[in-house]
């Protein structure tokens, strides 16, 4: 449907697509899919036997949706506030900190672990692509029935649907409808 992210990006826009729209499919259905999705996607690191609780599903949950309404921004949408304290509650949680990983390099890492800590390394992830620049090139999706989160390759990040196929082609067919249709919904 969309092209992958670079590096690890990817795990970002496979975490906002754990809820399909579209097709009405929800991956994070309970706490033992969270941990299941976390540890497949090895933000876990080398933590064995995490439990999540029913608040760590309604975190991440938040997370997720708080990320996809900052890659619709990326359309020109504005961010809500309360979008932007969820993900500044999230990176609390994870007691977020700076780690030197060479002599000119530096990233995020979280301290705390579990979900907590799994949720922190993705808005790791976030603050690293805001820093490298790839950020603004993960979108979601502006149609109301997707919002499913791409990555814009275009050369001039153009991109606004996911597919262009599906997606663009229903804008495209909405539009003209609305524009040939009269008040009295007759064409002129």
């Amino acid at each position: 449907m969309s092209n992958p992210a670079p590096g690890a990006l990817e795990t970002v826009r496979a975490f906002v697509n754990t809820r399909d729209i579209d097709d009405d499919i929800e991956l994070l259905t309970g706490p033992d899919e969270l941990v299941a999705w976390l540890g497949d996607q090895e933000l876990l690191g080398d933590e064995r036997d995490v439990r999540a609780t029913p608040g760590d599903l309604r975190h991440a949950v938040e997370l997720r949706e708080a990320l996809r309404a900052h890659l619709l921004s990326h359309h020109d949408q504005p961010l809500a506030d309360s979008f932007a304290e969820i993900l500044d509650a999230a990176a609390r949680r994870a007691r977020l900190t700076v780690r030197f990983t060479g002599p000119d390099e530096t990233g995020l890492a979280p301290e705390a672990a579990g979900v907590d800590g799994a949720l922190g390394r993705l808005l790791a992830i976030v603050a690293g692509a805001i820093a490298d620049g790839s950020w603004p090139r993960l979108k979601a999706c502006p149609a109301d029935t997707c919002q499913w989160a791409f990555y814009d390759a275009s050369r001039n990040r153009s991109a606004v649907w996911c597919d262009m196929r599906v997606c663009g082609n229903r804008a495209k067919v909405r539009g003209f409808r609305e524009r040939t249709r009269g008040g009295d919904g007759h064409r002129h």
